[in-house]
C-alpha cells in the first residue's frame, strides 16, 4: 500500500492531472492514501485537493521540506513522491507493484524506484533530453525529482528522507541512496515541459547540469540556489 505525496504550489492547472491518474490504482487498493503538501498557494490548488479527496498538509514553500512534511503524516510502508504536474502513464501500477513485491518478499535488496523521464512537448529537442536523462539515469542512477520516486518508508527514514534545502533536494537524497539502492521502473513520469519552453532547452539543460556538477564539486547548495536564481533573472 503506498501513500502518495504530491508537492504543490500555485498549481491549480496542474494539480488535478496528477490526481486523474491515480485514481485507477486508488480504485484497485494500490494508492491507499494521498497527501498534497501545499507551499503557500494563492490559486485553488488547496481547493483542488480537498475536492479530489486528498490529505492537505500546509507548509512553507521549498519542495524539500514540502516533501519531508508529507512523509511525516504518510500511513503505509510504501511512499510515492510526486511533483505537482507530473502524469504517471497508464500501467505504472503493474511496475510499481512488481517491484514493491520483489523488495517487500526479499527476492531483491531494498531500493528506491524512479519513473521514465518524459516531457508533455514535441518535436526534436524533447525527444533528445529523453534521451539523455535515459542515458544519465542508466549510468549513474541519478533521477529528476519530477521522474516521481517510490520508496520504502524503512529505506526512506534509514537515509535521512528529503532535506529541507532550497534547491536539488532530489540530487541530494539520490546521492545519499547510492546506485545500487536506485532502479529505474518501466513506466513513465511525463511532466511539463514549460520550464524548458520558456527558458530554451539547451540552456536549461545546461544550467541544471551546472548546478549538480557544483554541487559534486562541495559548492554550498546556498551559494548553487543564488546563482541558478540570478540566472534565472537574468533570462
Amino acid at each position: 500500500m503506498i501513500s502518495v505525496i504530491i508537492s504543490a504550489c500555485n498549481a491549480e492547472h496542474r494539480l488535478a492531472a496528477t490526481l486523474s491518474a491515480l485514481v485507477p490504482s486508488a480504485v484497485d487498493g494500490i494508492v491507499t492514501q494521498v497527501i498534497v503538501v501545499d507551499g503557500g498557494s494563492t490559486d485553488r490548488t488547496a481547493e483542488i485537493a480537498d475536492q479530489a479527496g486528498a490529505d492537505i498538509v500546509l507548509s512553507a514553500p521549498g519542495r524539500g521540506g514540502q516533501l519531508a512534511q508529507g512523509a511525516a503524516s504518510a500511513r503505509f510502508p510504501w511512499l510515492l513522491f510526486l511533483h505537482a504536474g507530473t502524469v504517471l502513464e497508464e500501467g505504472w501500477e503493474r511496475s510499481a507493484t512488481a517491484f514493491m513485491r520483489r523488495v517487500d518478499y526479499g527476492e531483491r535488496p531494498i531500493a528506491a524506484g524512479a519513473f521514465k523521464f518524459r516531457l508533455d512537448d514535441n518535436g526534436i529537442a524533447p525527444r533528445l533530453l529523453e534521451r539523455l536523462v535515459h542515458l544519465r539515469c542508466k549510468i549513474r542512477r541519478m533521477p529528476y525529482g519530477d521522474q516521481g520516486l517510490l520508496i520504502p518508508r524503512q529505506l526512506f527514514d534509514a537515509v535521512g528522507g528529503y532535506k529541507n534545502l532550497p534547491i536539488l533536494e532530489d540530487i541530494d537524497l539520490a546521492r545519499r541512496l547510492g546506485r545500487k539502492r536506485l532502479v529505474m521502473l518501466d513506466a513513465n513520469a511525463v511532466t511539463p515541459a514549460e520550464q524548458y519552453k520558456r527558458g530554451g532547452y539547451l540552456l536549461s539543460s545546461v544550467r541544471n547540469q551546472i548546478c549538480q556538477m557544483l554541487y559534486g564539486a562541495g559548492l554550498p547548495i546556498s551559494m548553487i540556489a543564488r546563482l541558478h536564481g540570478n540566472a534565472e533573472t537574468a533570462r
